[in-house]
C-alpha cells in the first residue's frame, strides 16, 4: 500500500510539473481562504488579549462606585408653589461611613478603598508641575495591582494619625528625583510638604485605553493616606466658614441671575470621595453583589439616586461577546474563499479526467485497479491543496504582521488556527477531489482507450 502512496505522489507531483500555472491558479482559492482565515483568528486572539488586559487594569474581581456630580443652573423664578416642588431630599454623598458599612454589612467583600482626587501641583528643587494628589489607604495599592519599585506601603498609625506621607508614581519620581532615592526625601504638594515612603513601578497604559476605559495616568499621580488629604486639604463633607461663605456667594449669585436663563451653571460637588472601590472574593458574585450596594447606598441617601455603581467584568464581557460575533462573521467570510477553492480543485480534476481518458485506458489496460486511479486522482487533488494550505499559512502570517503594523491593531497568530487551517485545506482537498477521482476509477477502459 505505500508503494502505491508513493507511486501515486509522483504522478501527481509529474503533472503538476508540467501545469503548474494552472495547479497554481487552481490553488489561489486555498491559499487566499486559508491566509484569510489565519489573519482574521489572529485579530480575534489579539482582540481578546486586548480585553483581557484591560479587565487586568480595572481589576477582575472589582466593582466602582463612583458619585454624579449634578450641576446646577440659572432659571427662570416663577412662583413660590414651583420652588415647593423643586426641592430635593438631602443627601450626605458618597463618604468613608459608605465605604465602612459596605465593607461591614455585605457578605464576599474582601476589601473597600476610597479614591480622593485633589488637583494641585507639585514643587521641589525649583520645578513644578501640575498633577493630581489621591488620597487612598492601604488596600488601595493591591486592589488595584499596583506593584512597588521601592520604599513600603502605607502604615495603620501613617493613616490613623492623617500623616503627610506618600507614595509617588514613577514618572514623578523621573521628573522630581532623576539621580536620587526619593524614599525619605519630602516633596510639596499644594501647601503641604509630603514625605516619600515609597514610588511605584512604572504602568504602560496606552492613551487609546485611558480614553475607553476613563483611567488616569497612574504613572503621574501622588498617594496619600486618605485621612490625610480630607484633613490637610479638603474634605467637601465637612462645613467650614470657607464652604459657608462660598456657598453664600454662590446662593447670591444664583439669586442675582434668577431671571437670566442663559447663566453659568455651577458645580455642586458634595461628595466626600470620588470613587469607590470593592473588591469582591469571586467575581461570579460582582452582579449581585453590585445590585446591594445599589440598594444600600440609594438607602443611606435617602431615595437620592446620587452615584453609580460600575462592574468593569460586565462591561469587557459585552465587549468581547460583540468582538466574538464579529470574528465569527469574518471568518465565515473568509471560509467562503476556502469554499471557492475546493470548487475550483473539483472543476479543474474533472476537466484533467476527461483529458487523460486515454492514460485512465492505458493503466486500466495494463492491470491498474479502479482503486489505483481513484488514489491516483484524489492524490493529484490533495497535492493541489495541501500547497495551497502551506503558501496559505506563509501568506496569512505575512497578513498578519502587515495588519499589525498598518491598522495599528494587536494580532497574534497561534499553532490552534494554523493546524485549523491546513486541517481544513486538507479536508477540501479530500471532500472536492473524491468525486472527480471516483468518476475517473469509474470509467470503461475500452471506451477511454478509443477516446480521441
Amino acid at each position: 500500500m505505500l508503494e502505491k502512496i508513493k507511486y501515486n505522489l509522483s504522478i501527481a507531483l509529474e503533472t503538476i510539473r508540467q501545469n503548474t500555472l494552472r495547479s497554481f491558479l487552481t490553488s489561489l482559492g486555498i491559499i487566499f481562504g486559508v491566509a484569510s482565515v489565519i489573519a482574521m483568528l489572529a485579530i480575534g486572539r489579539g482582540a481578546q488579549k486586548k480585553v483581557l488586559q484591560q479587565l487586568k487594569i480595572l481589576g477582575t474581581n472589582n466593582i466602582i462606585v463612583k458619585p454624579v456630580v449634578k450641576q446646577q443652573e440659572g432659571t427662570v423664578k416663577k412662583n413660590n408653589s414651583s420652588k415647593k416642588n423643586n426641592q430635593q431630599r438631602y443627601s450626605p454623598g458618597l463618604t468613608l461611613s459608605d465605604m465602612r458599612a459596605i465593607k461591614r454589612q455585605i457578605p464576599h467583600v474582601v476589601g473597600v478603598t476610597p479614591e480622593i482626587v485633589y488637583q494641585t501641583s507639585f514643587i521641589r528643587d525649583g520645578r513644578i508641575r501640575s498633577g493630581r494628589l489621591v488620597g487612598v489607604d492601604k488596600k488601595y495599592l493591591h486592589i488595584n495591582n499596583f506593584q512597588l519599585a521601592e520604599g513600603h506601603n502605607f502604615s495603620d498609625i501613617q493613616t490613623k494619625e492623617s500623616e503627610p506621607v506618600c507614595v509617588i508614581g514613577y514618572d514623578i519620581k523621573a521628573k522630581f528625583f532623576p539621580r536620587s532615592d526619593p524614599v525619605g526625601k519630602r516633596i510639596k504638594a499644594g501647601k503641604v510638604w509630603l514625605k516619600v515612603i515609597g514610588v511605584l513601578k512604572r504602568r504602560t497604559i496606552s492613551n487609546k485605553n485611558m480614553k475607553k476605559l476613563g483611567i488616569r495616568d497612574y504613572n503621574l499621580d501622588v498617594y496619600s493616606p486618605a485621612t490625610t488629604v480630607l484633613l490637610r486639604y479638603e474634605n467637601r463633607a465637612a462645613v467650614t466658614q470657607q464652604s459657608v461663605q462660598k456657598a453664600a456667594a454662590q446662593q447670591q449669585q444664583n439669586n442675582g441671575s434668577s431671571n437670566d436663563q442663559n447663566s453659568e451653571p455651577s458645580n455642586n460637588n458634595y461628595n466626600q470621595l470620588d470613587k469607590l472601590i470593592v473588591r469582591v472574593s469571586n467575581n461570579k458574585y460582582s452582579a449581585s453583589i453590585a445590585d446591594v450596594i445599589r440598594r444600600m447606598l440609594k438607602r443611606r441617601h435617602n431615595g437620592v439616586v446620587d452615584f453609580n455603581v460600575v462592574v468593569p467584568e460586565q462591561l469587557l464581557k459585552q465587549e468581547k461577546q460583540t468582538q466574538h460575533i464579529f470574528n465569527i462573521v469574518l471568518s465565515a467570510i473568509a471560509s467562503i474563499s476556502l469554499l471557492v477553492g475546493g470548487i475550483g480543485i473539483m472543476n479543474i480534476m474533472l476537466a484533467s479526467v476527461v483529458e487523460r481518458y486515454r492514460e485512465i485506458g492505458v493503466r486500466r489496460a495494463v492491470g491498474a485497479h479502479k482503486l489505483d486511479i481513484n488514489l491516483q486522482f484524489l492524490t493529484e487533488a490533495l497535492v493541489i491543496s495541501v500547497s495551497g494550505g502551506i503558501l496559505g499559512i506563509i501568506a496569512g502570517i505575512v497578513l498578519s504582521y502587515i495588519i499589525e503594523i498598518s491598522a495599528g491593531i494587536t494580532t497574534i497568530v497561534t499553532i490552534g488556527s494554523v493546524l485549523l487551517s491546513f486541517c481544513v485545506a486538507v479536508g477540501i482537498g479530500i471532500v472536492f477531489g473524491f468525486f472527480p477521482a471516483r468518476k475517473a476509477a469509474r470509467q470503461d477502459p475500452v471506451k477511454a482507450l478509443r477516446h480521441e
